[in-house]
């Protein structure tokens, strides 16, 4: 469609987005920034609120793929995984002499570079200078996905062009294909798989960053495309997609245009890989233009089709730029309340929050979905482990109740999948997948990873922490319709799993997968053991609590549990003493998950502290390129024997190479790359939560199990506006008067007060509320 050149000033229809505005300063610790210096090995973070996600670029303009919480391709013969939605953020520019994406990152036409990630705002703003053919232009890009109205994101693309004359501009959303080659992961064994993924020209060796090694077989799944439209009149852009025998999903896009804008162009351009408005205008040298992008998805379950997703994108593009990013910047400014603070490390500090942010990032609050391993990224191809019920729920617990909420919720909501799974097993009660997808909570672990199936300590997981969130709520209405049936189905899938050794008088469980996983079809893991006994006795409990009536061998199992022992050496065996110990793996031993905070075997301090030497020698002598999530335990475990000093060198070494750079991308090891996941940013923040400070949840409350510790140099952490049965609390460790490291609790305040309440208690003797470290226990 042809415009006169001498248009009027775009109307209201066309309405340009006011200019952001100006927030004050935001404490360093939350901002992650990229310079030229990181194109090279550019680690993308991800802009998301739970829903959905977009990965980020470099220019902050390029195509990047998105996706929807459990929104999941089921092509047969492969495992589900998630399908990757048209990507929305996109922008590209031309002033004369190229495209802006097309054209090669250097320091001579992309100038004075910096992309800045706010994770107390929500944003990720890039400026350069692009310089090219003879013409530049001042570029500006800011990007966020709506935390406070859940089904909206936005960018905007910002130029100052200096010179005068024609620019063209596109706004697309960009339509992607089918990923090929895909494999037939629920068939392959892993020799077939290997040799399938070579045939393909790939290999699952370690990659250069930002590629994890497990690329080949963690790539995206297919939306399809069932309509799309648009309307160069409107400037919106629209589409219905289903992902491959999947859920349905919509998208919309309403364009806002500068005020004043001289367009001499507007054309929608409609193919099968790409939709999008692109304009042709006059500009004017000096002179600010500001385009921003409205964005609106929905997914089967969760808001409407694309037609319902286009009057949210206009309405937000009515409300303009500046209105919807004040409201998101509002929404994350309140979940920051919540916060852990150091005072003395400023490293760890910064670390803390970009974890937290991923963490908050990644999960929804009020609602009955859970979070994959990898966030909303294809990573472990977004199914659903123990990551997320052991690790990321209680990191989750205190400080987002809600958030933590709807990682429980999922499992009550996928219960009928687990009984079923229990069937197919021929065990009773519930026994729930290794890998579960999203959505159905149906099991979907690859063929190849077949052996892990018996790495069924994932089910005194889920209890384990469906009783944490009673004990941290007292939702007694909760517990009997959601907590009790979990629990007591995992409790009698216990009672038919295990083995009664008449000869020693004990219970056993046989052929299992340790959380070693090399170690596999092994007998009496203690790990396993240990958390299934724990289990039990939760589901006595649950059941008083409830008024019902406990099946009696639960605890009877529970007290006679075996769980192995090395009498000579005073410490836990991995598992049972007939099998070899003598594996490379990435862990070395598991022992040090013994001591993890929604576990914590009961021992004595001179066992606590041989299984702590053990785990360090086999990490020397038998670890290879280790996995974080056995790491971020060992400051938990230094701190339950009283060792600040070698808190402090666990957390120190937690910072690095497993941090990517520019955006503190946690990966599983230092070298493989599998970024995003999880697990290992929830261990490094329970280090803080419950490794420091000793706090465990347990039925009389938040207690003391443990005297806090303080790494040298450190003058206080802070706990801010902790949630435990309906009290708030700021919760600080620091040194008293003489010295001595104490926790003190106050009631939760906001602002200046808070901050006058913490400074008085840091300042006074530490008595009250100073907790007393509780935790007793025999050798086993």
């Amino acid at each position: 469609m042809k415009l006169p050149r001498l248009v009027r000033a775009v109307p209201v229809l066309l309405a340009a987005a006011l200019a952001m505005p100006v927030s004050a300063a935001t404490d360093p610790s939350f901002l992650l920034q990229a310079t030229a210096a990181d194109w090279g090995a550019y680690f993308p973070t991800y802009l998301a609120n739970g829903y959905f996600s977009i990965m980020t670029s470099p220019r902050g303009t390029e195509p990047s793929p998105g996706y929807l919480v459990a929104f999941m391709d089921y092509t047969p013969g492969d495992v589900s995984r998630p399908a990757a939605v048209p990507g929305w953020s996109e922008v590209d520019y031309n002033p004369g002499g190229g495209w802006l994406n097309a054209t090669p990152l250097n320091e001579r036409t992309f100038a004075d570079y910096a992309q800045t990630l706010d994770m107390h705002d929500g944003t990720l703003s890039t400026r350069y200078r692009f310089a090219y053919a003879g013409k530049a232009t001042d570029v500006r890009v800011t990007t966020f996905v709506s935390q406070a109205q859940s089904h909206l994101a936005a960018t905007q693309f910002e130029i100052t062009p200096r010179f005068d004359g024609e620019v063209r501009l596109r706004f697309p959303i960009r339509l992607w294909s089918g990923h090929e080659p895909r494999f037939a992961l629920a068939r392959l064994s892993g020799p077939q798989m290997v040799d399938a993924v070579i045939a393909s020209g790939q290999n699952l060796d370690n990659k250069p960053v930002p590629t994890p090694d497990r690329a080949p077989i963690w790539y995206y799944g297919q939306t399809r495309i069932v309509a799309d439209g648009g309307d160069a009149k409107r400037l919106t852009l629209w589409l219905d997609g289903r992902a491959v025998n999947g859920t349905r999903m919509g998208e919309a896009l309403a364009l806002g245009l500068p005020r004043g804008l001289t367009l001499t162009r507007v054309r929608l351009e409609q193919r099968r890989d790409v939709l999008s408005l692109n304009l042709t205008a006059h500009v004017e040298k000096g002179r600010t233009y500001r385009f921003s992008k409205y964005v609106a998805l929905s997914r089967q379950g969760w808001g409407g089709a694309a037609q319902a997703d286009v009057a949210l994108a206009e309405a937000a593009r009515r409300r303009g730029f500046a209105a919807l990013l004040s409201v998101h910047r509002a929404a994350w400014h309140r979940l920051w309340e919540s916060d852990i603070v150091v005072d003395g490390d400023a490293g760890a500090q910064k670390a803390l929050h970009s974890d937290l942010y991923y963490l908050l990032s990644g999960t929804t609050a009020g609602t009955s979905w859970s979070v994959g391993a990898c966030s909303l990224t294809p990573g472990y191809a977004g199914h659903v482990f123990w990551d997320a019920d052991s690790w990321v729920f209680p990191a989750l617990l205190l400080l987002h109740p809600q958030r933590a909420r709807s990682i429980v919720m999922f499992r009550d909501r996928t219960l009928a999948a687990a009984r079923a799974r229990a069937k197919q097993y021929g065990v009773r009660g519930a026994m729930f997948a290794w890998e579960a997808d999203p959505e159905t909570g149906v099991d979907n672990t690859p063929y190849f990873a077949r052996g892990v199936q018996r790495e069924i300590h994932v089910n005194a997981d889920i209890a384990i922490a469906q009783w944490q969130y009673y004990l941290a709520t007292r939702d007694r209405d909760w517990l009997v319709r959601h907590g009790w049936p979990v629990i007591r189905d995992v409790a009698r899938f216990w009672t038919s799993r295990v083995t009664y050794d008449r000869k020693h008088e004990r219970y056993e469980i046989l052929h299992v997968t340790s959380p070693d996983e090399a170690y596999d079809d092994v007998p009496n893991d203690s790990f396993t053991n240990a958390a299934a006994a724990k289990s039990l006795r939760i589901a006595v409990a649950a059941a008083a609590a409830v008024g019902a009536a406990p099946d009696p061998h639960w605890a009877d199992i529970a007290a006679k549990m075996y769980i192995p022992f090395s009498d000579r050496e005073q410490r836990h065996l991995d598992f049972d003493a007939s099998v070899p110990h003598d594996k490379i793996t990435w862990m070395g031993s598991s022992l040090v998950w013994l001591m993890y905070p929604n576990l914590d075997l009961p021992m004595s301090p001179q066992v606590r502290r041989n299984d702590f030497d053990f785990q360090l020698r086999e990490l020397e002598v038998h670890g290879n390129d280790p996995n974080e999530m056995m790491m971020v335990m060992m400051a938990v475990a230094a701190a339950e024997l009283g060792d600040a000093k070698v808190a402090d060198e666990w957390i120190r070494r937690n910072l690095v190479g497993f941090l990517k750079p520019p955006f503190n991308v946690r990966t599983e090891t230092v070298a493989n790359n599998a970024g995003y996941l999880l697990s290992t940013s929830a261990g490094f923040v329970e280090s803080f939560l419950y490794g420091l400070t000793g706090l465990r949840i347990e039925d009389q409350g938040l207690v003391g199990a443990y005297a806090p510790v303080l790494p040298p140099g450190w003058t206080s952490l802070t706990l801010k506006n902790v949630r435990f049965r309906g009290q708030r609390l700021d919760i600080t460790v620091h040194r008293d008067a003489a010295g001595k490291t104490v926790l003190q609790r106050l009631p939760a305040q906001a602002g200046p007060a808070r901050a006058a309440s913490l400074r008085s208690a840091i300042g006074g003797d530490g008595t009250t509320g100073t907790a007393t470290a509780t935790r007793q226990g025999d050798r086993r």
